[in-house]
């Protein structure tokens, strides 16, 4: 009970360092909304979705799901008000994936340097970094999905030529049922990246 509260709190904090990088990204680009809107702050409080930072991942922990995912409130931007336009929606979605990745690489690091370093480590340290760096690796991962809602189709639809505007009206329509078919039938074939990246980045 208690890692599974821990695994929440880690997934919550991550999440929202998350969204907080969309929208500070998007302050630098001239957009003001998730400022305005008392959005950049890394007081959780401000960004929890009750459902999907707390009940579905700790469900998803005491069920011995095999994986976990969650998401708080998206910190709101203006697209029209961002300087360098698609450039511009490019940067602010890929800010949050970036920082994940951030966080994974230097706690992987860190452990590779300590363990080089002949430090001696407790169980309870791998073990907190070793959460820490799968739930932001899975983040990374799973917003990298160029589906609707997540980051990843934003990042597509800021490269897609107009021409090719009806495949995002066609994921903008029908994503939520083609991101549930990918969770269910397609995420256990990725999902091993998360667990090669952590060997990759440790050394252990």
């Amino acid at each position: 009970m208690i890692d599974g509260i821990f695994y929440v709190i880690v997934l919550i904090m991550s999440v929202v360092v998350h969204e907080v990088a969309h929208g500070y990204t998007a302050y630098l680009l001239g957009d003001n909304t998730a400022r305005n809107s008392g959005r950049l702050t890394l007081n959780p409080i401000k960004h929890l979705d009750i459902f999907g930072s707390v009940l579905l991942p700790l469900l998803l922990v005491l069920s011995n799901a095999g994986f976990v995912i969650g998401w708080a409130k998206p910190v709101p931007y203006n697209p029209e008000n961002l300087r360098n336009g698609k450039s511009g929606t490019f940067l602010v979605a890929i800010a949050g994936i970036l920082t994940n990745l951030i966080i994974v690489i230097t706690f992987g690091l860190l452990i590779r340097l300590l363990v080089f370093l002949g430090i001696s480590l407790s169980v309870s340290f791998f073990k907190i970094t070793f959460i820490i760096i799968i739930l932001n690796m899975v983040l990374v991962l799973f917003n990298l999905i160029p589906i609707p809602p997540l980051d990843g189709s934003k990042v597509l639809f800021s490269f897609l030529p107009y021409k090719y505007r009806h495949i995002e009206n066609f994921l903008e329509k029908w994503g939520m049922f083609l991101l549930l078919f990918f969770i269910i039938f397609l995420w256990n074939k990725v999902s091993p990246i998360i667990l090669i990246s952590y060997h990759f980045l440790t050394g252990i």
